[in-house]
């Protein structure tokens, strides 16, 4: 049985090592949430800044409190440990990123079988973990059809509509729009900066790759920016600290958004690498550090351009490569549309969707809230 201490303050609940501030075991009692939505019930603003304690105790695996009011609140002790203030609650999908570089090689890219993602959820969380892991992946034993990896995507979630559609055909075509849908080289890039949020996994699966050229490019945006944080941190700090501006327009849309080529999270991590040259707008940023930015910019221009970096897959009939958009960039070698025909079909599925079928997946019974 665990030790319960009333702190000599009088405003919280030791158990163990861990304090528990009143208001926050008030707050969070299991009567405060919904019984089959789980969402909160309880309005702060019905509790007193320090709600009155009268009784602790631990039993039964159990903390059970009695308040001045008369309420009563029971938590289970485990639950209570896992979620103590100052500590991240365990998140089944915070998979830490494996970083890689061009000596992955295209062997090592993490291969998984279209037909076992399909009727097996065993091996669709396996697929799910490793491709958050290394950001990329590829689906092998496709059918040619383009429905058969919306099959796979729906796997995940509903799929990411966009200005380009719900799904896309990368192909050489008249009067494009984007540099995609023509034979030209794209440069490595992430797809869509312009979004207000840029979509998360890209899916591309290969109808057809009969022409010559047209080598898939990738490279790991965390890999490159790791190095970067180690031998240049002025720079990185400056990609981090500065917001660039992204548009795309054609004859129907004008999207624009501004975001630095580095996203930081709260912890101060790398969450987010925004790369696309050809759709970066006019810079607007003060005159005073234009010339500073631009050759920061010009050094990681040449830093992603480094062969080291670089990993090229030649797409069959029946492969679809995944990759997480706003942490791999891909590009493309020119190809000679004379020569045979080059057909991709895609879509994206975000990445707060991904993560959700993880947790889904993983997760047990209740939230070990007792009432």
């Amino acid at each position: 049985m665990q030790t319960v201490e009333i702190s000599a303050n009088g405003d919280a609940v030791q158990v163990g090592e861990a304090i528990f501030p009143l208001i926050w075991l008030r707050h969070n009692c299991p009567s405060a949430f919904h019984p089959q939505t789980q969402e909160r019930v309880l309005d702060l603003l019905d509790l007193p800044d320090v709600p009155e304690l009268t009784h602790a105790a631990a039993a039964g695996g159990a903390l059970e409190l009695t308040w001045a009011d008369g309420h009563g609140s029971r938590f289970q002790l485990d639950w209570l440990l896992a979620h103590a203030p100052g500590q991240r609650g365990l998140d089944p999908a915070a998979v830490p990123p494996v970083t890689w570089r061009a000596d992955l090689g295209a062997a090592g890219v993490p291969r998984h079988q279209a037909d076992a993602i399909l009727e097996s959820d065993d091996a669709l969380l396996a697929w799910l973990r490793e491709t958050k892991a290394y950001g990329l992946s590829i689906v092998d034993g496709m059918p040619q059809s383009a429905e058969a990896g919306v099959l796979i995507g729906r796997r995940i979630s509903f799929l990411r509509e966009t200005n380009f559609g719900t799904t896309f055909e990368v192909v050489s075509k008249p009067d494009p729009n984007n540099l995609a849908y023509t034979s030209e080289a794209l440069p490595l890039h992430t797809d869509l900066p312009n979004q207000e949020l840029p979509p998360g996994y890209q899916f591309l699966q290969c109808l057809a790759n009969d022409a010559e050229g047209g080598g898939s490019i990738f490279a790991d945006g965390f890999a490159a920016a790791e190095d970067l944080a180690v031998e240049a941190p002025e720079d990185y700090d400056v990609l981090a600290r500065t917001p660039v501006p992204f548009r795309f327009h054609d004859r129907e849309v004008d999207l624009r958004a501004r975001r630095p080529i580095l996203r930081l999270d709260h912890d101060g991590q790398l969450a987010e690498v925004t790369h696309s040259p050809h759709i970066t707008d006019i810079f607007d940023m003060p005159a005073d550090e234009m010339a500073a930015f631009y050759k920061v910019f010009r050094r990681w221009l040449v830093r992603l351009n480094d062969p080291a970096y670089k990993l090229t897959l030649r797409l069959a009939a029946g492969e679809m490569v995944v990759f997480d958009n706003r942490r791999v960039l891909h590009g493309r070698a020119r190809f000679d549309p004379g020569t045979g025909f080059r057909h991709l079909h895609g879509f994206y599925v975000d990445r707060q969707d991904l993560d959700s079928r993880i947790r889904v997946m993983v997760r047990g019974g209740g939230e070990g809230r007792e009432g």
